[in-house]
């Protein structure tokens, strides 16, 4: 849900600065990007901002060594640019939530780290922190942190940059980036099968995903851009093994249903089962404009069918091969008791404020990793000062 802020916010220019404002502070504050996913974790308390918005631009960028370096603060649409035009690409397919979080402002690629945000083709090429290859950062205590590098080599020590990633500004506040990239696939092609339930579905993207042909996304929607249910396979490549494993993905989906192939060679943009439907599916676009809660499930691929039966919600959509479902329910619906004991977990993406202080935005740690979890945050902010209350 979109919230209004009276917060004082407070851009550093670098980050001594930053360093220098975390270690006098004897309030908390929220870390601010580009505003567009605070509707995410639990609410923040918290009466000033620390804003990211100075510490941007792109510092380092070798397309030859795939590696580029960038402030916090820069936004996701600059890095995206900057790569396309030498035909390259971040691995992992960042999401635009803007539309189902029903926020304003410009994505950052800090924000995108802080919460570890993936899309579709993170079932081949991985997550974010899988790209992500060093970072620095301001802790608690106003240190200034520098972990991983600048180029894609082994790095000895602790790995503080996958513990960043998808730590929702909760240890430190990132302020800066580097990233291992990959060249843009020159040819993409997208298998669509129509009118599957969801148990059919799963069982053909499962074989997909099961067969030596390199799939690199596999989602299904019940109610797709045409209003029925559609199952979406890609394959990405070069032009003659796209044209190739398409045919054999095909034949291997025969007994499924008739099988439509569309396909996209470098330069030219996709109908809307490839460039157009694939951003559809990594938004979640479906849920766009909704009123209900949205809820993002991690199950068993194999038991996604049975869980979505007892779901029971109006809108769903599954991704990553039925590892990944999004739900729409009713608001103020506590769908982790609904649900009971399954084997995955259950966040809240969207609902109002009470809402997720009253459930609890994250599913809940066993009491191991919760300890862990415990330490860390009186290891990198002992005073609670950073987004304190965002991860429970």
């Amino acid at each position: 849900m979109a919230e209004t802020s009276t917060l004082d916010l407070f851009s550093p220019e670098d980050e001594r600065e930053l360093a220098e404002a975390i270690a006098g502070a004897n309030a908390p504050f929220e870390i601010r990007g580009g505003s567009t996913k605070r509707a995410l974790g639990n609410p923040v308390t918290a009466g000033r901002g620390l804003g990211t918005g100075r510490m941007r631009g792109i510092s380092l960028y070798d397309p030859g060594a795939l590696t580029l370096v960038a402030g916090a603060g820069t936004p996701l649409a600059e890095i995206e640019a900057a790569l396309a035009a030498e035909g390259q690409m971040l691995p992992f397919e960042p999401p635009d939530w803007r539309g189902l979080l029903r926020t304003s402002g410009e994505p950052t690629i800090g924000g995108v780290v802080a919460c570890n945000l993936s899309g579709p083709r993170r079932l081949r090429a991985g997550a974010c922190r899988d790209a992500l290859i060093g970072v620095r950062f301001v802790d608690g205590n106003g240190r200034i942190v520098k972990n991983g590098g600048r180029v894609m080599k082994n790095v000895t020590g602790y790995d503080l940059v996958k513990l960043l990633c998808g730590s929702y500004g909760t240890l430190g506040l990132i302020t800066e980036v580097a990233f291992k990239v990959l060249p843009k696939p020159e040819a993409a092609a997208v298998l669509l099968l129509h009118g599957l339930t969801p148990e059919r579905a799963i069982a053909a993207m499962a074989a997909t995903l099961a067969s030596p042909w390199e799939v690199s996304g596999a989602a299904h929607v019940p109610a797709g851009l045409d209003g029925d249910p559609v199952t979406m396979i890609r394959i990405e490549g070069f032009g003659e093994q796209v044209d190739y494993r398409s045919g054999r993905l095909k034949d291997l989906l025969a007994g499924y249903g008739p099988v439509e192939i569309e396909t996209r060679v470098a330069g030219e943009s996709g109908g809307h089962g490839t460039d157009a439907g694939w951003a559809w599916i990594r938004d979640v676009a479906a849920l766009h404009g909704t009123e209900g809660d949205v809820w993002r499930l991690s199950v068993k691929p194999s038991e996604a069918a049975g869980i979505a039966t007892r779901i029971g919600a109006e809108r769903l959509v599954f991704d990553w091969g039925g590892g990944l479902i999004w739900a729409e329910v009713a608001p103020g619906t506590d769908l982790r008791a609904r649900l009971g004991d399954f084997a995955g977990h259950a966040t809240l993406i969207r609902a109002a404020a009470g809402t997720r202080r009253r459930l609890g935005a994250f599913h809940p740690e066993p009491a191991p990793l919760a300890r862990i979890a415990q330490a860390l945050r009186a290891k990198f902010d002992p005073r609670g000062i950073l987004n304190p209350g965002r991860m429970g």
